[in-house]
């Protein structure tokens, strides 16, 4: 058995995957700050409500709280709606046409390293972990 059969560890490789493509768009628009007419490119992110209903759908049906216990909380199958707030997108476009805006793009580049970092070490614990468990450690 290896690391990619662990569904933990696919997961985290494809968030990582996500990351490096959207580094690589992110550095392609840095290279376009000054090409006229260029309109800066991201990926969409990937929402995870609606992963998990594709997982809970293809299961039979939704996930539901079990009581085992009279003690155990009771849980209605009602989840409070999560609260949408639209913001509004302003770009600027300079004369010329292009819309690339470097301190946007800086920090865009930033998150994605530092979200890259976070699944790298979660990744790297992971294994130290299941070593552990194995007494390989």
């Amino acid at each position: 058995m290896t690391t990619q059969n662990i569904g933990l560890f696919k997961a985290l490789g494809a968030k990582m995957d996500y990351l490096n493509q959207r580094q690589s768009i992110i550095s392609q628009n840095v290279a376009n700050a000054d090409t006229p007419g260029y309109r800066p490119m991201d990926l969409k992110e990937v929402d995870f409500g609606t992963v998990l209903k594709g997982v809970t759908k293809s299961q039979g049906g939704g996930i539901q709280m079990v009581s085992t216990n009279a003690m155990h909380v009771g849980g209605g199958n009602e989840v409070a709606a999560a609260k949408e707030g639209k913001q509004k997108k302003v770009y600027e476009v300079a004369p010329d046409g292009n819309a690339v805006i470097m301190e946007e793009q800086m920090l865009k580049s930033g998150q994605t390293v530092m979200d890259y970092n976070l699944m790298t070490s979660l990744y790297q614990k992971n294994v130290s972990m299941i070593k552990t468990a194995l007494g390989t450690r």
